[in-house]
C-alpha cells in the first residue's frame, strides 16, 4: 500500500545545499504575509456571506433560503480551488514556486477589491449575484495555487529537521487574515452602525484589499526560490506531466492528505462562518458578539499554531494530527452546547476553544502534505490535495445550515465537527507509511 520514495530517488535534489536560516526566516515571513492577505480576502467573503450577502445579493423573504444562496456562493469558490490547484500546481512544478505565487496573490487581491465595488441586487437585479459568483470563481482559482505554494517554498528553504516549525508560519496567515477581516467588519459596525454597515460599510474592508496587495507584492518580490526546485531545473529533471504523475502514482497520498487537512479547513468554517449565521439568525444574538468571538478565537489560534508547530518538530506531524483530531472530537458537543446556551461569555469561550483545538492538526498540515510528494510533483500534489479538502470544507456551512433549517438544533454542527475530527485523526495513522523518508525528518 505504501508509496514511499527513498531519499536516493527523488526526495531532495538539493541534499548537498547548506541551508542559511537567515534566508529561511525571510522566506517564511514573506510566505506568511502572502497567506495573511490570501486569507484576509477569503475570510472577508465567508464573513460577509454570513452577515450581508444574503440581504445584498440573495433577496428572499425566507432568511434560510437567502443564507443558503449566500453559502452556496461561498462553496462555489471552493469548487474552483481544485481547478486552480491543477493549473497553478502544474505550473509551479514547471516554472517555479516564486513566479506562480506572484500571479496568485495579484488575482486574489484584485478580485476582492472588485467585490467591494459590485452593485447589489437592488441596483442591477439578477446580474448582481451572477457577477458575485463569477468573481468568487476567479478568487477560488487563484487561492487554489496560493497556500500550497507558500507552504512549499517555506518548507523547501528550511532545514529538514525544522520544517514543521517553519511550515507552521504560513499557517499563521489564517488567524491574521481572520483578525483583519473580522476586525474590519467589527470596526465598521462600531464606526457607522448597523444600518450604514448593511448599506455600504461592509464594502470598505473589501476595497482595502488593494493597498494591502501592493504591500504584499513588495514583500513577496523579495522571496528566494526553492533550492530544491533550482536543483531540479539545473539537472533538467523537472516533471513534464505532473498532474498525470500525481494522479497515477500518488492517489493514496491524496486521499489521506485530504483527510489530514479537513479539520483545519472545514472545522474552522464551521466554528466561524456557520456559527456567526446560527448565532445571529437562529439564536438571535448580536452580530458584534459573534464577530468578537471570531476575533478572539483567531488571536488565540496564533499561539496554538506556534505551539503545535513545535510539537510537530519534536514528535512528528502525524502524531500531532492524530491527537489533535481526537481532542477536537472530544470537545465537539460541549462547544456547541456552550454556543446554544446564548450566554455571551460561554459563546465566546466556545468559539475560542473550538478554533484553538482544531488548529493543532492545521499547524502541521503543511509539513504533512509536503512530505507526501516528491519534489518534482510536490506543488501539484499539495495543491490538488489541499484544495480537494477545501471543496468538501466549502460545503460544510451550507450543509449545516440546511440541517439546522430542518430541526433548529445545534446537533448538526456538533455531529459534523465530530465526523471531520475523526477523519483527520484517522489520517494520522496512515501518514507515516505514505510519506517520503528523509534523514532528520520525523513523520
Amino acid at each position: 500500500m505504501a508509496c514511499t520514495v527513498s531519499p536516493d530517488t527523488d526526495t531532495n535534489p538539493a541534499a548537498g545545499h547548506v541551508v542559511d536560516e537567515r534566508v529561511t526566516k525571510k522566506v517564511a515571513l514573506a510566505a506568511l504575509v502572502g497567506t495573511a492577505l490570501e486569507w484576509y480576502d477569503f475570510f472577508l467573503f465567508t464573513t460577509a456571506a454570513a452577515l450581508v450577502f444574503n440581504a445584498q445579493f440573495f433577496v428572499s423573504q425566507d432568511p434560510f433560503v437567502a443564507a443558503m444562496g449566500s453559502f452556496a456562493t461561498l462553496a462555489v469558490g471552493f469548487v474552483a480551488r481544485p481547478i486552480g490547484g491543477f493549473i497553478f500546481g502544474a505550473l509551479g512544478d514547471k516554472v517555479g514556486r516564486k513566479k506562480i505565487l506572484m500571479v496568485t496573490i495579484v488575482g486574489i487581491g484584485i478580485v476582492t477589491g472588485l467585490i467591494g465595488l459590485l452593485p447589489n441586487y437592488m441596483s442591477i437585479g439578477i446580474a448582481a449575484p451572477i457577477l458575485l459568483v463569477a468573481l468568487r470563481i476567479v478568487q477560488g482559482l487563484a487561492v487554489g495555487g496560493e497556500w500550497s505554494g507558500a507552504v512549499i517554498i517555506a518548507v523547501e528553504n528550511a532545514p529538514v529537521e525544522k520544517r514543521a516549525r517553519y511550515a507552521a508560519l504560513p499557517q499563521i496567515g489564517s488567524p491574521i487574515g481572520t483578525i483583519l477581516s473580522s476586525g474590519g467588519f467589527f470596526g465598521m459596525l462600531f464606526l457607522v452602525g448597523q444600518t450604514n454597515f448593511d448599506s455600504w460599510g461592509w464594502r470598505i474592508p473589501f476595497v482595502a484589499a488593494i493597498p494591502l496587495l501592493a504591500i504584499s507584492l513588495w514583500i513577496r518580490s523579495r522571496l528566494s526560490e526553492s533550492p530544491e526546485f533550482e536543483a531540479l531545473m539545473e539537472s533538467g529533471e523537472t516533471e513534464h506531466a505532473p498532474i498525470r504523475g500525481v494522479l497515477k502514482n500518488s492517489w493514496r497520498q491524496i486521499l489521506v492528505g485530504m483527510c489530514s487537512a479537513l479539520l483545519g479547513i472545514g472545522g474552522f468554517y464551521l466554528i466561524t462562518s456557520f456559527v456567526v449565521f446560527y448565532g445571529t439568525k437562529v439564536l438571535k444574538m448580536p452580530s458584534e458578539l459573534l464577530l468578537l468571538g471570531t476575533l478572539l478565537a483567531a488571536a488565540l489560534e496564533i499561539g496554538a499554531l506556534v505551539w503545535a508547530g513545535r510539537l510537530g518538530e519534536k514528535f512528528g506531524a502525524s502524531k500531532v494530527i492524530l491527537w489533535g483530531g481526537v481532542a477536537s472530537a472530544l470537545i465537539a458537543v460541549p462547544v456547541f452546547l456552550a454556543i446554544d446556551s446564548r450566554v455571551p461569555v460561554l459563546v465566546v469561550l466556545a468559539m475560542m476553544i473550538g478554533v484553538a483545538v482544531l488548529s493543532i492538526p492545521y499547524a502541521v498540515s503543511g509539513t504533512a502534505l509536503t512530505a507526501l510528494f516528491a519534489t518534482k510533483v510536490r506543488y501539484t500534489g499539495v495543491a490538488i490535495t489541499s484544495n480537494t479538502a477545501g471543496v468538501i470544507s466549502g460545503f460544510v456551512p451550507l450543509i449545516a445550515t440546511a440541517l439546522v433549517a430542518a430541526n433548529s438544533s445545534f446537533w448538526p454542527g456538533a455531529i459534523i465537527l465530530l465526523v471531520i475530527s475523526a477523519l483527520t485523526a484517522l489520517s494520522g495513522l496512515f501518514l507515516p507509511k505514505l510519506s517520503i523518508a528523509e534523514k532528520g525528518m520525523k513523520h
